[in-house]
This record gives structure tokens, C-alpha cells and sequence, in this order.
């Protein structure tokens, strides 16, 4: 017997003795015990409910599958027990939901993995001397004397609007009154703002008569010269000059954070910020046998690169032929970042209509627009016609109206009619842009764990937009009634791996963390809408439908056995699920018995039960710190 064979019994010893008499006593019986003209099941999942993803009628009890690694039958337990014989495995599901794997729509996983080698903040809200004082800590944590004067402090998950008493604003002078003479940089939580030391400042060259590139932003003071903060794309001006880990330290985190994201029960991740280092990573994680996960890599074009369809379809394409061979990658999409971020102090997602200033008057900052829609239309023809799909960034209603209007665009100058484009995480919609999603067949990937009252969703935004507009944050419901194709993401990093949480918020719009409801009545989601959303629904986006996403017959089986029925529990129960079995193609990637399978089911268990950080109350922030607005991947 094999060690994942013993995993698998073990777990199934573990179920107890519910059904226990059922199908584990035909486990050992002979082959003929198979259907005829045809060998047993690998595997037998039992006493389980079955959430098929494909529609009404009563759940099925058991699921068989196959050598293969395909699903060959579901049904009522006794109508399984022929698909058993010598050799077959099975795990009695005590009572649980069986579903398709989660598939993650939107997703940085190697973002998490790099994010892991360096110390964090972890979102803290304190004031300069406190900051000071943590800031010290990691300078002696990462060499003290001996680092001097030249290894960089680099930090994760910094709040950029943590610093208290409120509105008190980050300047490089309160980096460079530490006892050091090394460049710093604290990157923030967002993925839009950094933060460094004047020394920092001078490596990059970073002065008074320095531009601000395009997509980005050099703060300056009223005495002109630079703040030490950096937005978006003119972070890359300082992260350049650090030091990048080694290949092998990557590697090794990268390989952690998908056996985590297995534990979570996630079979297919659309990585959505990749370029030649990413996929560089996936190659040498396929080649050691640590890539458990089906991922679909979305390349990144900049705002440059957005202006030359034929440039930027040429780069995509050499990306693919040269690394199309890694097993477990599936090339076709392309990601474009359309705008920002919408909180207060960032409001760099762009609006239809101006901020507020935070007392009901407009100001004249609509937001950072970074691709016109007559671009991104020409773009979207030229990766369409290719058979590629899009994939935009869009907060701001402007945004979300400037991918619709390029969709539209394309559309008429490709006669296509399912390119399957999309638009992520779509704070705020235009009520008068709803059903134009169902009308060009675009997929809103929605990240439904940020639907919650919180300091994000309320302090640092209420104010700035007013509750006209504030009644249209992440209208799941809306969309769906007006004939939207929902799928779902983490963002991950950006925000916590809180996959379960996650689908919970979705239905009643508060969460494990939430501070209230944000707009349930109008905007909650059924139980059955958010499940399929995170997997038919993803699947579709990802054009994987024929493959995955439902539990059915010929489908792979990529599914997840839970620690309870999510079909029927209290749905605040929902977010304290686990995964007790992660299988991809019929191969178990997690299992919850192993060794290896407790260690990560344990990462998995602090970081579902782990508040979400006060930066995640604070501006998008975590959120968008791996959208990269500003790495040039």
C-alpha cells in the first residue's frame, strides 16, 4: 500500500464509525465486485453530501472515481458499492459535503510566498514612536551591527493610513531618525503605496526633478521635494535597486503556500499578476513535483505595453511558447490593471464622478484612469482575435465602464460572442452598467470577503463617495439578477487566505470580522449562488467548465471532502470549515491525516481563525499589495 493509500485510510478511520459497515466492508472484496466490462474505482467517497454545482434535485450520497482520475458515477450509497473491489479506496465523508474543488478566480499565490520571506507589520495601526520601536526590532532581527550600512530593511503589509493620532502622514524623516544607516522601505498592505528612508531615496536617485512615471506617483511636500512615499507603478523606481531572494528560497515558499492553498481546499488558482520571474517559479516548482494545483497565469501588460496590441500580443505569446510545457500551467489569459484603489488617502480608483472631501463637497480627483477604453478595445481585439482573454482590474465605476466600453469595442470589431473576458473585484458598479455584463458575456470575478462593514467600507470610504454610490459597493446580487456570470477570488495575499470565510461573507455580508451588514438584504447572495460561484462559476471564467466545477460523470476529479455539511449548517458556521481531502485529477494533494497533510491543515486553521489585520480595515490595504500596481512583472 502506498503512503498516500495510508493517508486515505486513515482518514477514513478517523470519520468513526458512522456508515462504518456500508461501503468499508466491500473495500476488500474482489474485482467482480465492479460493474461489468470494466475495472474497480480508485476511490469511493461515501455516507457524504454530494453539492454537484450542476443544479437541482436530491444530493447524491456517494461519488466513485476512476483510475483515470475522472468521476465515474454519483448516487445513492448502495448503487456505488459496485464500483468497489480489490484495491479500492474509501473514506467515509461522515455526513459532509463532497464538492468540486474551490477554484480561485484571482490569486497571487507566489505574491505570498515572496511576502513570507520578509517581516511584517501586519497591517498595525500605531503611531510614529511605535512604529520606530517595531522597526527596530527587525533591524536587529535581520543583522543588527553586522548588516550596517548596506543591507535593505524591507518590510511587509505597512498601513498607509495606520499612522495615529489620523492624518498624520508618512514622511522619510521618520524612518531616518532610526539608529541606521540602511535603506528602508516598508511596502504597503495595498500594493499602491510605499514608504522609504531617505537613504533609499538616494540609492534610487529619487529627487526633487524626478518625474513621476507613467501609471505612478512621486509625492512631493509643498517644499517640493520627495515625501519617501511612492504610488503604483513609481514604487518600481526603489524596488528595483533591493536585493531579490534567492531562487531557492522562493521556491521552497512558493511550494508552502500552494500546500496551504490545498489545505483550503483550492484546486484551480488563476494567478493573476504574471511575468517570466513568475512563471520562471512555476517551472521549477513543476520540476520538483510541487505544483498540486491546476493555474492558469494571467500576463501582465503595462500601461505601455496597453497602447501595442501587436507589441504586447507578440510578448504574450513568446511567454507562452517558451514556458507552455511547464505541466500544470494553461496558457490564455492577459491581465490589465485599469485604475486603483478607491479608499481614502489612496482614491486612485477611477469614478464616474468626483470624491468627496470627506465633509459632502466634490473635489476635482476623479481618480487615475491608466488605460483609455479605446485602448483597452483595440487591445482586447487583438487578444481575442488570438483566442486569449481579458482580464482588468477594475475598483472605480469609471474603470468598470472603461473595460465594458473596450469589451463592447471588440466585440464589434472581432464578431466574437464568448471570449470570456472579465472584470475583477468591482467595488463600485454604475446601476446602468449591470446587465451590460450578461449582454457581452463577461465574467465579474468578485472578491466578496471585502463585503462587510468595516473601516474600509466605511470610514475610509463613506465620506469620499457618499451613500448614492456607497449602496452600489460589490453588488453580487445586482449582478446576478441582471443575468451576470459570477465568479469568485481571494486576492490572496492582498487579503487573508479566509476561503471559507470568504463564501460565508458572500451570503451574509458581514463575516467572521465585520463590523455589521453590507447591504444583505440587497446585495447577499444564497448559499447555493456563492458555492457555484467559486467553482462552476470560476470554471466558466477560466473556460474550464468542461473539465472541472461540478461533480459529474467524466468530469476530473478535483474535489474536497469537508469537516461538515456547508449545504445546511448555520451560515455563520461556514467560515470555521475544513478540508479534510483535496483531490486534483483524483490525486490527493491534501489530506488532513498525513503529516504533512496536520501541518498544513493547522496554517490553515490560524489563518481562518486569525482576525483579518488593521490594515485590511483600512484601505484596500491589504488589499492590492500583490496586484503589483507597481512591480513590472
Amino acid at each position: 500500500m502506498t503512503s498516500s493509500s495510508l493517508s486515505r485510510r486513515g482518514l477514513l478511520a478517523a470519520a468513526g464509525a458512522a456508515g462504518a459497515a456500508g461501503l468499508l466492508g466491500t473495500a476488500a472484496g474482489s474485482a467482480s465486485a465492479a460493474p461489468s466490462g470494466r475495472g474497480p474505482a480508485a476511490l469511493v467517497i461515501h455516507h457524504a453530501r454530494v453539492f454537484s454545482g450542476a443544479g437541482t434535485g436530491r444530493p447524491a450520497e456517494a461519488v466513485a472515481v476512476g483510475r483515470d482520475g475522472t468521476i465515474l458515477a454519483t448516487g445513492e450509497n448502495a448503487a456505488l458499492r459496485r464500483f468497489v473491489g480489490r484495491g479500492t479506496e474509501t473514506v467515509d465523508a461522515g455526513g459532509n459535503t463532497v464538492m468540486s474543488g474551490i477554484h480561485d478566480g484571482h490569486v497571487h499565490p507566489l505574491g505570498a510566498a515572496d511576502r513570507s520571506l520578509r517581516p511584517s507589520l501586519d497591517g498595525a495601526q500605531t503611531t510614529v514612536e511605535e512604529l520606530r520601536e517595531i522597526l527596530g526590532g527587525f533591524l536587529a532581527d535581520t543583522g543588527g551591527a553586522a548588516a550596517e550600512p548596506d543591507r535593505w530593511l524591507v518590510v511587509e503589509d505597512w498601513n498607509p493610513v495606520g499612522l495615529l493620532p489620523a492624518g498624520t502622514e508618512a514622511h522619510h524623516s521618520a524612518l531616518d531618525a532610526l539608529a541606521t544607516r540602511r535603506p528602508i522601505v516598508l511596502v504597503g498592505g495595498d500594493g499602491h503605496n510605499l514608504w522609504a528612508n531617505q537613504r533609499a531615496l538616494d540609492i534610487a536617485g529619487i529627487r526633487a526633478d524626478t518625474p513621476d512615471p507613467v501609471g505612478g506617483k512621486v509625492v512631493k511636500g509643498p517644499d517640493g521635494q520627495p515625501t519617501g512615499v511612492l504610488k503604483d507603478d513609481a514604487q518600481g523606481l526603489v524596488k528595483r535597486h533591493v536585493p531579490e531572494p534567492s531562487r531557492a528560497e522562493l521556491v521552497a515558499a512558493s511550494a508552502g503556500v500552494l500546500d496551504l492553498a490545498a489545505a483550503n481546499g483550492i484546486t484551480t488558482m488563476m494567478d493573476a499578476l504574471v511575468g517570466r520571474h513568475e512563471l520562471e517559479l512555476y517551472q521549477a516548482l513543476a520540476g520538483a513535483g510541487k505544483l498540486p494545483q491546476r493555474i492558469v497565469p494571467a500576463i501582465r501588460l503595462d500601461a505601455e505595453q496597453a497602447k501595442d496590441p501587436a507589441g504586447a500580443l507578440e510578448y504574450a505569446r513568446g511567454l507562452r511558447r517558451e514556458f507552455e510545457g511547464v505541466r500544470g500551467l494553461r496558457f490564455g489569459m492577459i491581465k490589465v490593471f485599469l485604475d486603483g484603489v478607491i479608499e481614502y488617502p489612496a482614491q486612485t480608483a477611477a469614478l464616474l464622478e468626483p470624491y468627496l472631501d470627506g465633509a459632502g463637497a466634490p473635489t476635482d480627483n476623479r481618480g487615475e484612469l491608466y488605460t483609455s477604453a479605446a485602448d483597452y478595445g483595440r487591445l482586447t481585439a487583438a487578444f481575442n482575435t488570438a483566442g486569449w482573454q481579458m482580464h482588468a482590474h477594475g475598483l472605480g465605476d469609471r474603470a468598470v465602464r472603461t473595460a465594458l466600453d473596450g469589451y463592447a469595442y471588440a466585440r464589434r470589431a472581432t464578431g466574437q460572442r464568448d471570449p470570456r473576458n472579465a472584470i475583477a473585484h468591482l467595488q463600485i458598479v454604475n446601476p446602468s452598467d449591470l446587465r451590460r455584463f450578461a449582454q457581452l458575456g463577461v465574467a465579474a470575478c468578485m472578491q466578496l470577503q471585502w463585503a462587510a462593514k468595516d473601516t474600509w467600507t466605511m470610514e475610509a470610504l463613506l465620506p469620499y463617495i457618499g451613500p448614492g454610490r456607497h449602496r452600489w459597493m460589490y453588488p453580487a446580487r445586482s449582478l446576478e439578477k441582471a443575468g451576470a456570470r459570477l465568479a469568485g477570488g481571494s486576492d490572496w495575499p492582498v487579503d487573508a487566505l479566509q476561503v471559507w470565510n470568504q463564501l460565508r461573507t458572500a451570503v451574509d455580508r458581514q463575516g467572521a470580522q465585520g463590523e455589521g451588514e453590507l447591504y444583505r438584504e440587497l446585495e447577499g447572495l444564497s448559499r447555493t449562488s456563492a458555492l457555484r460561484m467559486h467553482t462552476a462559476g470560476t470554471a466558466w471564467q477560466l473556460r474550464q467548465e468542461g473539465l472541472t466545477g461540478t461533480v459529474e460523470q467524466g468530469k476530473a476529479a478535483d474535489l474536497v471532502v469537508l469537516d461538515r455539511d456547508v449545504t445546511r449548517c448555520p451560515v455563520a458556521d461556514i467560515s470555521g470549515t475544513r478540508v479534510r481531502m483535496t483531490l486534483v485529477g483524483g490525486r490527493v494533494v491534501h489530506d488532513a491525516q498525513s503529516a504533512a497533510g496536520r501541518a498544513a491543515s493547522a496554517r490553515a486553521a490560524r489563518a481562518g481563525s486569525g482576525p483579518r489585520p488593521a490594515s485590511y480595515a483600512a484601505v484596500h490595504g491589504g488589499r492590492h499589495r500583490a496586484c503589483g500596481c507597481g512591480n513590472g512583472a
